[in-house]
């Protein structure tokens, strides 16, 4: 494993795992000890839109549909990376820290067979393997070097994340503000702190002047329903930035490597699952990783290539879902009737935040009968 950071560390990010992403923890054998870390416990989200009206929707609700748990958690990544690497290292991985990949090689096929790795001494070398697993986020080296990742125009958004302490009326519900002008999570994170992350265009992120205190501050004061909130809590650091969203891959694999996370797909940090899209994909990838790393070049591109069917069937409604979401969020009519739609039918609500939650399947919410009473109900 390579990474250029040192663990522990930070990470941008909302800091969100779903019901069921604890399900996958359990499995690895981390589960008890992000327990013992006292992540929060959320039984549900909110949403309000910018016409005020809001939505409430509970993660044990009459649909029937259970998670692995009935909560989902939300842990700092500090402590939660430190945890999977710990794993990781236990199972027989090898790390090695402040190793930043800056290419791919290639053999005289072209097939890729290792990285290209600046040390922590500023020296360059290769390392070789079998297979390599690009994991390496939004802006994956691996997938521009191999040519699999595109960014996309729209939506281009970029995020502003900070923790706070003291943030009044923080419960145990995740918190969704979306405002005209970008939108805004609440989490507690446990122990007191609470995750806010804002998310706005492109372009406003560059009219902050560089500032990126300043436009957390400020756009939460512009806000009434907000201001009060934050005037009487603390920002404990400076605020980080990650950005623009918005990428996808063309598939997730080439001769001798594959993506899995935020490498191999990513759209839009709305529904807060790039945590759990990650974990899932990893287990997902795994059989075929091993498989692939023994097989011969054709075999392994084989076993690639079902690797990649797999993970289209696994996440394609998702995939969907998460784009209808931005898509409404980007509009504040629609936003606002959808708002208007699930504030008045709490059952279609659930179904929604259970899709999120990676436990109700896509399907239930891209049924024709379920658009029509959104959009009847929210008439």
């Amino acid at each position: 494993m390579l990474d250029r950071a040192s663990f522990p560390r930070d990470k941008v990010c909302a800091e969100y795992l779903s019901p069921q992403a604890s399900r996958i923890l359990a499995a690895m054998g981390a589960m008890d000890e992000v327990d013992a870390s006292g992540p929060a416990r959320l039984t549900g989200m909110r949403v309000r839109a910018p016409n005020g009206c809001e939505i409430h929707g509970s993660f044990v609700a009459t649909h029937g549909y259970r998670a692995f748990r009935d909560r989902g958690i939300a842990v700092r990544r500090s402590v939660l990376d430190a945890i999977l690497v710990q794993r990781a290292q236990s199972a027989g991985a090898r790390l090695i820290e402040r190793a930043r990949v800056t290419d791919v090689v290639r053999d005289g096929s072209g097939r890729t067979c290792g990285v290209s790795v600046l040390d922590a001494d500023g020296a360059t070398q290769e390392l070789l393997a079998p297979l390599v697993i690009g994991a390496d986020g939004l802006r994956s080296v691996v997938g521009r070097r191999l040519g699999l990742t595109r960014v996309s125009r729209i939506p281009r958004r970029v995020a502003f994340v900070a923790h706070f302490r003291n943030v009044p009326g923080v419960s145990e519900v995740g918190e969704m503000h979306v405002e005209r002008d970008g939108y805004v999570g609440i989490a507690d994170v446990g122990h007191g702190i609470t995750n806010v992350a804002l998310v706005v265009t492109a372009r406003a992120a560059r009219d902050s002047a560089g500032d990126p205190d300043a436009l957390l501050d400020e756009w939460l004061a512009s806000h009434p329903h907000l201001a009060a909130r934050f005037a009487a809590s603390e920002r404990i650091e400076p605020v980080r930035t990650t950005g623009p969203f918005a990428s996808s891959t063309r598939r997730a694999w080439a001769p001798g490597a594959a993506l899995v996370g935020d490498a191999a797909d990513f759209f839009d940090p709305f529904t807060g699952e790039g945590v759990y899209s990650a974990l899932r994909g990893g287990e997902l990838l795994a059989p075929f990783a091993a498989e692939a790393a023994l097989a011969d070049a054709w075999a392994s591109d084989r076993v690639l290539a079902e690797y990649e069917r797999a993970r289209r069937e696994e996440f394609r409604g998702k995939w969907l879902v998460e784009k209808l979401i931005a898509g409404t969020v980007a509009v504040p009519a629609l936003i606002n009737h959808a708002a208007r739609a699930l504030s008045r039918r709490k059952e279609m609500a659930d179904l929604l935040v259970g899709v999120a939650g990676d436990f109700v399947p896509p399907s239930q919410v891209l049924r024709v009968g379920y658009f029509a009473r959104l959009l009847l109900f929210g008439v």
